[in-house]
């Protein structure tokens, strides 16, 4: 399995995938953070007054959306469309230990991904009056809720991997995912269909789970649905495999 996962790493980063994601991220964010004013955003640290990085944890999961089903829509389709995953299910490896190797190396690109995000933390650190005045807690905090965030996207990104061979399709239907499982409840909740139950169908999305944890406040509850949403999906993409078989 830890063969597998060094392999998937060498394959992100011997390409430009992995590269590239990292360097759009980077630059993304930096652009709304620093440059862009924010009588257009809201997201400029320079002219909003306040020590923090709060504009980093409001726009990477709109920025995440997009990224994460790029870093995963090749895991499973490229081995389809070159018909590899025969012989990497012939592999003496179990279909869970398979789709946990290509999921945490697409995590390990997610971590890599915001290391470099650190440099906003300590500038805003050094630009504060008097210096260093960030609360550094909720910081983390938040960084605990982005990174949980992250995983979960990757686990829905390569779920839709394994279901299309094509990597555009893979793409797309990732994002849709993506984009419902983080956002959809919120909508759902907010038309009222459900009555006094609205309040239970917003917490099923990740977004509700995302906001509390980006307080802060690392919740058992948020952190039990961020591990139940990840687990749901990769046993989905395990069931995927196994279908194959059949």
């Amino acid at each position: 399995m830890f063969t597998l996962y060094l392999k998937e790493i060498r394959s992100f980063l011997s390409s430009l995938i992995g590269y590239v994601a990292i360097g759009v991220f980077i630059t993304l964010i930096g652009v709304f953070m620093w440059l862009i004013p924010s009588e257009s955003t809201g997201t400029n640290v320079l002219e909003n007054g306040f020590a923090n990085i709060d504009s980093l944890f409001m726009l990477a999961p709109w920025v995440y959306l997009f990224l994460i089903p790029a870093i995963t829509m090749r895991t499973f389709s490229e081995e389809k469309k070159t018909g590899t995953i025969e012989l990497l299910l012939t592999r003496p490896l179990t279909d869970l230990q398979i789709v946990l190797a290509k999921y945490f190396a697409g995590f390990t690109l997610v971590i890599v991904s915001l290391l470099p995000t650190l440099i906003y933390y300590y500038s805003v650190h050094q630009l504060g009056y008097p210096k260093g005045n960030i609360d550094t807690g909720a910081m983390w905090g938040s960084y605990i809720g982005l990174l949980f965030l992250g995983a979960g996207f990757v686990s829905v990104g390569i779920f839709a991997s394994a279901v299309s061979e094509n990597q555009v399709i893979a793409f797309i239907i990732a994002m849709l995912l993506c984009f419902f499982t983080y956002t959809g409840f919120d909508f759902i909740a907010a038309s009222g269909l459900f009555g006094k139950y609205d309040a239970l169908v917003k917490s099923l999305g990740i977004n509700e789970h995302y906001l509390s944890m980006s307080r802060g406040v690392v919740d058992s509850r948020d952190v039990i649905y961020f591990v139940s949403v990840i687990a749901l999906f990769n046993v989905s993409t395990k069931l995927v495999l196994q279908s194959r078989k059949w």
